[in-house]
């Protein structure tokens, strides 16, 4: 019996059907990314119920026949996308911001549209080359020798996790690990211990040291740590440092704890997702002088690089230790005609299957270099110093954590409340900020202190904007008086 094919054209966009979906897309977002700035910041606050709705909506069966695209990119990008946090905004500095550079979603234009496969350098040469490349300029922005390797992950989460794996392998092999220890300090990233975890660390392996008065993790206290592990018959196995903590940008002293860790034998990991790029200034490298002895290094190009959500990378000081924790080999996979200097990227990460997120890095560094990247961040550096100062002269504000980078903590005290009171003064004052809708503003918790952060990370935050956010606080803290 013959088989019946659909018909071709289904699925097939022909060349001037392609090129009328882009145009249709290009009008929904050209006017999207002008409206950028005057955007709420939290399209979720002034209605709960109806972004509620919206997503309500959205819950629906497995279509069987299409629609229309222009309406469907205009119910998205004018119903839909509006219903969330506008962390593409200048005046978004809660969280880490994520810019989401332009230039990044033609990249992946490109890359989805020629679809090659670019885990194994036999698929794909040149384009494996170029995610390569990519890793290596990050190897030298941290100082890394020739033998070092990195890969582009989905985001820190994962490069942690990559991270932890290879410090076992490399400092174990196979044997049982249920006796060792990993020290975190009680700033370090969530998804540290929550990646320590999903490896077979049990709980009570991970130990969270107290920072100091600057919220580092200084080297004594790790040194003293490790002894009485030792002397308790445990085995200390990896120490997590922060460079750039996510509560209060902090940078812990990365040449004291290599010289620990060297002296202990023990793997040293540095989380610089959110500040490594400040590497690219003087500032940066001065503040973060030893992070080239860690064994491995996060970053994440979609916070300092301002690339999209969905671009993280992890480095390994010797490009062997990745080798070791991921290589492996299946005989269906590309053969033969490999450079000798290519590197397949499935033998240094846990991914086979991915996207091409290097032209996402790679283009833009390409079209403009790395020095307008620099100048960027080193004028983020100056915004966060001039916020701080400009909070220090408004009455009652306490900043609690002077910037370090670009981000700072502030809460407003007042006099006669305990620390249950100053946790709902600040609630009520960072809830004034956030209502205006030209600042989003976000709350920590340092010890017992409910304090309000500022991040100002985003190539689109300028002095106007910053100098905005600080009149905000200013009015919300004098709405607040008593």
């Amino acid at each position: 019996m013959a088989m019946k094919a659909p018909a071709a054209s289904e699925l097939e966009l022909s060349p001037d059907r392609f090129r009328e979906l882009v145009v249709i897309a290009l009008e929904q977002l050209t006017a999207h990314l002008a409206s950028v700035p005057d955007q709420p910041l939290d399209g979720t606050a002034e209605d709960p119920a109806a972004s509620a709705a919206v997503a309500r909506s959205l819950r629906e069966p497995l279509p069987e026949h299409g629609a229309d695209p222009r309406a469907l990119l205009a119910d998205l990008v004018g119903r839909v996308v509006p219903h969330s946090f506008t962390t593409v905004s200048p005046g978004f500095m809660a969280y880490v911001p994520g810019g989401g550079l332009p230039h990044a979603a033609v990249a992946d234009l490109v890359a989805d549209i020629v679809n090659r496969y670019v885990t194994v350098w036999r698929a794909a040469p040149g384009l494996a080359q170029i995610e390569a490349t990519v890793a290596r300029w990050l190897c030298d922005i941290v100082g890394y020798p020739a033998g070092a390797l990195g890969v582009l992950t989905t985001g820190g989460s994962l490069a942690n996790l990559s991270a932890i794996i290879a410090a076992r392998r490399a400092r174990l092999g196979d044997e049982d690990f249920r006796d060792t220890v990993i020290y975190l300090s009680d700033q370090t990233h969530h998804s540290v211990a929550k990646a320590a975890v999903q490896v077979g660390f049990a709980p009570r392996q991970i130990r969270d040291l107290a920072t100091d008065e600057r919220f580092q993790l200084r080297p004594e206290t790790l040194e003293r740590a490790v002894r009485e592990d030792r002397r308790a018959g445990r085995r200390p196995l990896l120490v997590v440092a922060s460079a750039g903590s996510t509560n209060t940008g902090a940078v812990d002293d990365l040449a004291g704890l290599a010289d620990v860790t060297a002296a202990e034998d023990l793997w040293l990991h540095v989380d610089a997702a959110y500040g490594g790029f400040f590497l690219l200034t003087a500032r940066g490298r001065a503040l973060m002088r030893g992070i080239e002895r860690a064994d491995s290094v996060t970053l994440d190009p979609h916070k300092g690089m301002f690339l999209p959500y969905g671009t993280g990378a992890v480095l390994a000081r010797e490009g062997a230790a990745l080798r070791r924790a991921f290589g492996g080999s299946a005989i269906y996979m590309p053969e033969g005609g490999r450079d000798a200097e290519a590197v397949d990227a499935s033998d240094i990460s846990p991914e086979l299957s991915r996207d091409f997120r290097g032209l996402r890095l790679w283009l833009p560094l390409k079209m403009h270099g790395a020095g307008p990247f620099r100048r960027q961040l080193d004028e983020k550096l100056d915004l966060a110093r001039w916020a701080a100062d400009a909070l220090r002269h408004v009455p009652g504000i306490e900043l609690v954590a002077e910037p370090q980078l670009s981000t700072l903590a502030f809460r407003l005290v007042r006099p006669g409340l305990d620390e249950a009171g100053r946790t709902r003064l600040n609630r009520a004052v960072l809830e004034r900020i956030n209502a205006r809708q030209r600042l989003l503003l976000s709350p920590t918790m340092l010890g017992d202190r409910f304090v309000i952060r500022i991040c100002i990370v985003s190539f689109r935050t300028h002095a106007d904007r910053v100098a905005e956010a600080v009149a905000i606080v200013r009015d919300a803290v004098r709405e607040s008086a008593p």
